[in-house]
């Protein structure tokens, strides 16, 4: 089997082909930040920052990844107010064939195409009770309009 930390490395190299997606430099391999740009959207004019922490089982599990509260938060219906994301790849829908950078373009291209700046149904219910840890929630994917 492959060792995990040359498949992250290889994939950390892909965000250096993307202006609008800067990796952060990190002392701990499985923990990285990414600062997010969207360059097509007047809702989201600022620079958000993603946390991916990759634990032993990736990429046979999903990295956490979720917007950090150093940053503003996007407004989006499938963002809460803390930073958790309702993205169906980061839960039931990951596989190995995804990677860092695909999880953030995703992300990216989610909020490129959303015009509606409202925080999901329940979102101050949500925050109250949630896991520090996002893949701890149940989430239910049922929209793909958004």
């Amino acid at each position: 089997m492959p060792n995990p930390s040359s498949r992250i490395l290889k994939e950390l190299k892909l965000f250096q082909s993307n202006p609008t997606l800067q990796l952060l430099p990190s002392d701990d391999l499985n923990v990285q930040y990414v600062d997010m740009k969207i360059t097509d959207n007047p809702l989201y004019p600022d620079t958000f920052r993603l946390r991916f922490i990759i634990d032993k089982d990736y990429p046979f599990a999903p990295p956490q990844v979720q917007f950090v509260r150093s940053h503003p938060i996007p407004i989006h219906p499938h963002i809460y107010s803390n930073g958790h994301i309702c993205l169906n790849i980061l839960y039931d829908g990951w596989t190995p064939a995804h990677s860092l950078h695909s999880v953030a373009l995703s992300i990216q291209s989610m909020l490129a195409g959303n015009t509606d700046a409202s925080r999901p149904e329940g979102d101050e219910r949500y925050c109250a009770t949630a896991p520090s840890n996002p893949l701890l929630s149940r989430f239910m994917f049922d929209d793909d309009s958004v």
